[in-house]
C-alpha cells in the first residue's frame, strides 16, 4: 500500500456554506432550491425532521422538540453561513424568535431565517403592503400565518387556500390550479403582491408567467427563502435567478432578520 501525500483546501462551499433543515413530508423544498440558489460556490446541506402527515396546528408545535435532534445531523463541526427552518407554517406556530433560538443554541455563531422572517424581508424589499394570501392550508393554520404578516404591518386584502390537510396531497396540486388560484386571489382584491405559503407547494416554475400576466410580484415560501438565505450571506443575485420573479432583482440594504 502506498500512503499518498495530499492537502486540504476549503472544501466545496467557497462562497457560503447553507443547512436547511426539511419537513420529513416535504416533497419540494430541495428541488425547488435548486431552481432558486446558484450551484457555483453554494453547498446547501439537508436535514429532515419529522413531521406529522396532517398540518394542524398540534403536529407544528411538535416540531420544536425534534429541532436539534435534525440539527445534529448536519456534518459534524461544519461551520455554516445560514440555517434555514424550512416551514413556513411552524414558524408561524412555533414562533419566528423561538425557532432561532432553537437553532442558535446548537449554532450560536449562524445567521438563521425560516419563511416567514424571509418572506417579511422580501416584502419589504419589494416595498409592497397590501397583500393577496395563497396556502394550502385549513383555516386554522392559515390565520397563524397571515396574523405573522399583519403584526408586521401587511393588510392581507384577499385570501384563498386549497383547504387541505395532508402534506402529500399538497406537493401534488398541479401548477395550473395554484396559477388559477394566484388569479383568483389577485381578482377579488387590489393587492401589491401575492403571497404562496407553503414549502411544499410547486410555485418556481410559474412565477415568471403570473407576474407577466398580472403586473405585480409573486412571492413564495421557497423563493423568498432562498433569497433571504443569498442576503443574509452577502452573496450577489446570479443573473440566472432573474427568471424566478421580481424578487431576485431587489436587495435590502439593510438585512432584515426581525424576530
Amino acid at each position: 500500500m502506498i500512503t499518498l501525500p495530499f492537502s486540504t483546501d476549503n472544501g466545496v462551499g467557497s462562497l457560503a456554506k447553507f443547512g436547511v433543515v426539511v419537513l420529513q413530508t416535504d416533497e419540494v423544498i430541495e428541488t425547488e432550491f435548486t431552481q432558486f440558489l446558484p450551484r457555483q460556490g453554494i453547498a446547501v446541506y439537508h436535514s429532515r425532521i419529522p413531521s406529522g402527515a396532517e398540518v394542524t396546528a398540534e403536529t407544528l408545535s411538535q416540531m420544536q422538540y425534534a429541532i436539534h435532534n435534525s440539527l445534529n445531523l448536519f456534518p459534524e463541526d461544519m461551520r455554516f453561513d445560514v440555517i434555514a427552518y424550512g416551514c413556513t407554517s411552524a414558524s408561524a406556530v412555533i414562533g419566528e424568535t423561538k425557532v432561532t433560538n432553537l437553532v442558535q443554541q446548537l449554532h450560536p455563531n449562524t445567521k438563521v431565517t425560516n419563511p416567514i422572517s424571509a418572506t417579511k424581508a422580501a416584502l419589504h424589499a419589494l416595498s409592497v403592503k397590501r397583500i393577496g394570501f395563497v396556502s394550502p392550508y385549513i383555516p386554522q393554520v392559515c390565520a397563524q400565518i397571515t396574523q405573522c404578516l399583519e403584526q408586521d404591518g401587511f393588510e392581507i386584502t384577499s385570501e384563498g387556500s386549497f383547504n387541505e390537510i395532508a402534506d402529500s396531497v399538497v406537493a401534488k396540486i398541479s401548477e395550473d390550479s395554484l396559477t388559477e388560484g394566484i388569479y383568483k386571489v389577485a381578482a377579488a382584491s387590489d393587492c401589491d403582491a401575492i403571497f404562496v405559503s407553503c414549502t411544499n407547494l410547486r410555485v418556481a416554475n410559474i412565477i415568471a408567467r403570473t407576474e407577466a400576466t398580472l403586473g405585480i410580484p409573486i412571492v413564495s415560501s421557497n423563493q423568498a427563502m432562498a433569497w433571504h438565505m443569498l442576503q443574509l450571506a452577502n452573496i450577489p443575485i446570479a443573473a440566472t435567478q432573474s427568471q424566478y420573479g421580481k424578487l431576485f432583482h431587489s436587495k435590502i440594504p439593510l438585512i432584515i432578520n426581525r424576530p
